[in-house]
């Protein structure tokens, strides 16, 4: 008479004969600061597209009306600004830094293209 074997555990499962090893405190860092990364380049570049989307709606605006367009071009600075903004943030920087400079690209270059 063969003898009863026990049913294999699925992997998923816990084994208590085999424990999972303990946490690496450097693994969690690091995984914590690839998300931080990833978080701030998706959400600077979500901001960014939008900055470029209100330049291009500004310069295809029809008519004479120049003080709309360089509204749209304002915005577009804004919202460039504020997505600098963010992204220190996420990495936990000083959000007053000269970095801000930075997201008034967009709504300069808009500015030139319109008024240009």
């Amino acid at each position: 008479m063969p003898e009863p074997t026990q049913p294999r555990r699925a992997r998923h499962l816990m084994d208590p004969t085999a424990p999972r090893p303990p946490r690496d405190p450097e693994a969690d860092a690091r995984l914590a600061r690839v998300q931080q990364w990833v978080m701030s380049v998706l959400a600077v570049t979500t901001i960014l597209h939008l900055c470029v989307g209100l330049v291009i709606a500004a310069f295809f605006l029809d008519g004479q009306d120049t003080v709309g367009r360089v509204g749209l071009c304002v915005i577009a600075g804004a919202f460039g600004v504020m997505g600098v903004a963010i992204g220190l943030a996420i990495h936990r920087r000083p959000v007053l830094t000269p970095w801000l400079l930075v997201g008034t690209v967009p709504g300069v270059v808009g500015v030139w293209l319109v008024l240009g």
